[in-house]
């Protein structure tokens, strides 16, 4: 396997003090198998635990490496991805969820298929959720294949491997669970070839999901709509 030149490595957290120490250490041991330089960026999206405390304490402890920024108030899962992607400063950028689900090991995966494609993104082989949520992605997954063409099997799963270059280029406008939707259809419209790679997805071992929740997603289902007819007017398809 190829080591990037340069990546910047970014968690959106939320309430997560149970587990985001164990995530930045678990990256800052990865990282140096995957690229020359890179960067670890801790985004705490307003948490009401201690996250944004450990954050601090790591980003001082790893001067240079980690660093740490705050969205106060809270934004979203959608507005912390954003954040992350916008703080990143290196020609690559990978991004998984703050709660330990993912092994980021698995970044190689990601990196062996740069060969072929523009953008790189994991795909749940065993999603390790509750039933509710399995069924709320397969059906969300449906739709939004149907409506932006997208032919990828896992729009949501959060292991994605994407040039910074993209980022320069789009504006970001969903805030909730929309985010990945809208990083994909951008990319597509844009002509960047997306592949995917199968990667291991294990339970959650401490704190609380807050995907699952109503609010979250029929916010999910408005923002759908709006970034159709958006993406429509700018005549990207």
């Amino acid at each position: 396997m190829k080591k990037l030149p340069a990546l910047s490595i970014f968690f959106p957290f939320y309430n997560e003090e149970a587990n985001i120490e164990r995530v930045i250490r678990a990256a800052l041991e990865a990282a140096p198998q995957f690229a020359e330089r890179y960067e670890i960026i801790a985004v705490n999206d307003g948490s009401r635990d201690r996250t944004g405390e450990i954050a601090d304490r790591l980003a001082s402890e790893f001067p240079g490496v980690v660093r740490a920024v705050h969205n106060n108030p809270n934004l979203g899962y959608g507005g912390a991805v954003a954040r992350g992607l916008h703080e990143a400063r290196l020609e690559w950028i990978f991004f998984t969820d703050g709660d330990g689900q993912f092994d980021i090991r698995e970044m190689d995966k990601l990196i062996n298929l740069l060969d072929h494609c523009d953008l790189a993104v994991g795909y749940r082989m065993k999603r390790a959720d509750p039933l509710i949520r399995k069924t709320n992605a397969f059906c969300w997954g449906v739709l939004v294949r149907a409506l932006f063409g997208l032919k990828v099997r896992d729009i949501d799963c959060a292991f994605k491997l994407l040039p910074r270059s993209l980022v320069e280029k789009i504006e970001l406008r969903s805030q909730g669970a929309l985010i990945s939707t809208e990083l994909l259809a951008r990319a597509r419209y844009r002509g960047l070839r997306i592949a995917e790679v199968g990667v291991n997805h294990y339970p959650r071992v401490a704190g609380q999901q807050t995907g699952a929740n109503i609010r979250v997603i029929l916010r999910a289902f408005r923002e759908l709509f709006k970034l159709r007819r958006h993406i429509r007017s700018e005549g990207l398809h």
